[in-house]
């Protein structure tokens, strides 16, 4: 292993693991009517967290076809969003990265018989430095991004977690970013049905996660089979920003199998939730 670890003892806290909804594009720091809610949340959300030694974030904006880690010494910006103010394409996190997690990432995935790489290319994209401007504006804590698996198999999201959860012992904070609602067309129809629609499925994930008789292995082959829920696919017609949530479920569920929801708001008339593993 490489030499990045905590100086442990026992008053050492295993971090959480959080999935959390990043609004649309640079709105949430926009101050955009429809973000208030959750802004506030994502403001808030830090002081309510033992301080990380490092951030790893799984952006649903990033895939490819084996899992890529970040490597960048200093990432640079991704504006992938368009049609927003002059502004948003100002914005700046100059966190720095950190070469070391993201080969003990490599070496745990790898470990797993997981293909993994480095990217020492790989800037923040909206999905992570959106939130992260939020959560820890001063932008003083090393961040790595991990991709999504172009495959999408969910199974497979939740493998990647698994390997890495070693990295709650190190003081990494595991993020995963995404939506738990992510239907574009379904956000701006203005049609009465969508809130009840998003409704079952956010009420059938909160159960399976939250729940306290739920087994980590009932929980994960529900996970594994999510298109059988309730509004599954209309939820998310294609799944990258539930994908995140899948990784968050491996990284947590050994030392942690159930999660807290601490955070359900309404985005463009649908509903959403985060939820927190400790």
């Amino acid at each position: 292993m490489s030499g990045f670890k905590h100086e442990t003892d026992d008053s050492t806290p295993l971090m959480p693991v959080l999935y959390i909804p990043h609004g649309g594009g640079p709105l949430p720091v926009l101050g955009d009517q429809n973000h208030r809610a959750l802004t506030a949340f994502l403001q808030t959300l830090g002081a309510h967290l033992p301080r990380p030694k490092a951030l790893l974030m799984i952006s649903a904006h990033w895939e490819e076809p084996v899992a890529t880690v970040s490597s960048a010494a200093a990432p640079a910006m991704i504006y992938d969003y368009s049609g927003f103010p002059p502004e948003s394409y100002q914005f700046q996190y100059p966190a720095p990265g950190n070469a070391e997690l993201a080969n003990k990432m490599i070496e745990l995935l790898s470990a797993q018989g997981i293909a993994a790489s480095l990217n020492p290319s790989r800037g923040f994209d909206h999905g992570t430095f959106v939130p992260l401007m939020l959560i820890h504006p001063a932008a003083d804590i090393p961040v790595v991004q991990l991709s999504l698996l172009k495959s999408l198999d969910p199974a497979a999201h939740i493998a990647l977690g698994w390997a890495l959860a070693p990295l709650r012992e190190d003081g990494v904070l595991i993020i995963g970013s995404g939506l738990s609602f992510h239907n574009m067309q379904a956000f701006f129809s203005g049609e009465p049905e969508v809130r009840g629609r998003s409704e079952k499925f956010d009420d059938w994930l909160t159960q399976l996660l939250t729940a306290a008789d739920g087994s980590a292995a009932a929980r994960q082959a529900s996970l594994e089979q999510w298109q059988l829920a309730p509004e599954a696919r209309y939820c998310h017609p294609r799944e990258e920003h539930l994908l995140p949530l899948h990784v968050c479920f491996g990284a947590a569920s050994a030392a942690s199998p159930q999660a807290a929801r601490n955070f359900t708001g309404t985005l463009f008339n649908t509903c959403i939730s985060g939820f927190i593993w400790r």
